[in-house]
């Protein structure tokens, strides 16, 4: 069983996209997990990004994330209106699917040892991963905020981390933990007096007398007062019950409420709730709701037990990547050719990757199970890698554009920043058509033993990866042009030459073999 777990880090910058946007990258690359939301207050300067995969696939985005924000985050200059002790400030991991809280407290400490030992950063665990009693909260950790951690983290034995050094460095610290879903919301009222906000986030909070798992606090916001909430268990404490706990609250002072806003993702039910609260539709049924039947009847089509093909066909619709198609069709720059050759190398391994598991467990092919096996897992090898390729050309174009907007710089600083960006934007797509040449290698390998019914789709793998060198290579000779190094210029074009070459020749042999062994002539 497929396991899932979701990972909400707060990151302390909210008003550099070159930051915050490096970060959703650094967690992107990391193949088998997926970025869901990346949410950035330039006010409260912390960016929220919302992610899910696999335990193993998570703990590892988490730990190239935290030392990403250690690298590019410096507490010592950093402002905002929302509390914070860390660059990272907090990483909390929520069991979604076939995990448990175990599971999660178990990540948390592997990642926190990592951390603290590779990173040099002082960590804290807490919710359900807390190793004391008062560290249960995060407020109880975040006392003082940073200014306060840095002069008591070396002498205060309460300050003491349960991983990494008791010492103050510019990234600060990262609490880490583990918790149930949590909603966090915010809510405007019509004034600017933010101590008015404040004495309402008193009152509708727990540890001030109100709503159990409820946190909240008191903001100004663009010169409008906010009540920043989390709901740390939105079935018990529903959303709209806190709603209408703030809009009493504030009717005391005369106000209402102008407008709330979600910072990251919420639950569909959480909605759905307030909805058949405030519309007293109390006997909806979450079959009413067309979404939900849709995702029933798609998961109906999907079961192994579907034997209808025409259901089968419509099932599959729902694998379109419609994001990734719509993202490339705007007129903006990126994702482009780039980003488009990655995936067309990561789907020519799939296919390879395909053929080689219709060959294993086959009586017929007893005799290559071992060269099956280790085909399938470099194909798995290879598809990882270019697909994390996908969003790394997207980012390293961005760099490039970055790089030219810096018209601050001095010019030979700019020069310098350009240049290194459009090594950084030839070095992809170079890579790509390295992987793609490499994958064609295993679709060779695998049309001479594999499953003969299949062997046509390792060809079509073949002439995808073929396309995909052909683009990379575009890619890296347009970047070439740009680059004053021109020795590394001369490189590029000799080795997209040479590849280029290469996959011709071998795309030849893998249909003279197809045709050899299929016995008709392509």
């Amino acid at each position: 069983m497929k396991q899932i777990v979701e990972c909400v880090p707060n990151f302390s910058n909210g008003r550099n996209p070159e930051i915050y946007n490096g970060i959703a990258e650094t967690i992107r690359s990391v193949p088998g997990v997926h970025v869901l939301d990346v949410s950035a207050d330039p006010d409260h300067n912390r960016t929220v990004i919302t992610f899910v995969g696999s335990l193993a696939h998570v703990e590892e985005a988490a730990f190239q994330a935290i030392a990403f924000a250690a690298q590019h985050i410096n507490l010592e200059t950093h402002t905002g209106e929302h509390p914070r002790i860390g660059a990272t400030d907090v990483c909390p991991f929520i069991p979604i699917k076939n995990a448990s809280i175990a599971d999660c407290i178990a990540l948390a400490n592997r990642l926190g040892e990592r951390v603290g030992r590779e990173l040099g950063v002082a960590v804290y665990l807490y919710g359900d991963a807390a190793t004391r009693p008062e560290r249960k909260t995060l407020s109880a950790i975040r006392k003082g905020e940073y200014e306060l951690w840095k002069q008591q983290v070396a002498s205060n034995p309460d300050r003491l981390p349960d991983y990494g050094p008791a010492e103050a460095r510019t990234w600060g610290a990262t609490v880490i933990g583990v918790r149930p879903f949590l909603i966090a919301y915010n809510l405007y009222l019509n004034t600017d007096n933010a101590d008015i906000a404040d004495q309402i986030a008193r009152s509708v909070r727990f540890i001030g007398g109100g709503l159990r798992f409820v946190q909240a606090k008191g903001f100004l916001v663009e010169g409008q007062a906010q009540v920043s909430l989390n709901l740390t268990d939105f079935e018990k404490t529903p959303i709209f019950r806190v709603q209408e706990m703030v809009r009493r609250e504030a009717a005391r002072y005369g106000l209402t409420i102008t407008k709330a806003e979600l910072v990251g993702m919420t639950p569909q039910k959480a909605l759905l709730d307030a909805a058949k609260w405030y519309l007293q539709i109390d006997d909806l049924k979450d079959e009413q709701v067309l979404e939900y039947r849709l995702q029933e009847v798609a998961a109906e089509a999907d079961s192994p037990a579907q034997t209808d093909p025409s259901a089968q066909a419509t099932a599959l619709i729902d694998l379109t990547p419609h994001a990734f198609i719509e993202a490339t069709a705007a007129a903006t720059p990126a994702p482009g050719g780039g980003s488009v050759a990655a995936l067309a190398g990561a789907l020519a391994a799939a296919l390879t990757q395909m053929v080689a598991g219709l060959t294993l467990g086959r009586k017929k092919y007893a005799a290559v199970q071992d060269r099956a096996q280790a085909i399938l897992a470099e194909a798995d090898h290879l598809r990882q890698k270019l697909t994390a390729a996908v969003a790394e050309d997207a980012a390293a174009y961005g760099r490039v554009m970055d790089a030219f907007r810096q018209k601050e710089l001095d010019p030979a600083s700019r020069a310098a920043a350009i240049e290194t960006a459009t090594i950084g934007a030839g070095d992809v797509p170079l890579r790509v058509a390295h992987l793609s040449r490499d994958v064609i290698f295993l679709a060779q390998k695998i049309v001479e033993v594999g499953n003969l019914n299949a062997i046509t789709d390792a060809a079509a793998g073949a002439l995808l990866a073929q396309t995909a060198v052909r683009i990379a290579a575009l890619n890296v000779k347009v970047n070439a042009v740009n680059l004053q190094d021109r020795a590394l210029a001369a490189n590029w074009q000799q080795q997209t030459n040479a590849l280029e070459t290469e996959v011709d020749r071998l795309l030849a042999d893998i249909l003279a073999l197809v045709s050899e062994r299929s016995g008709f002539t392509l």
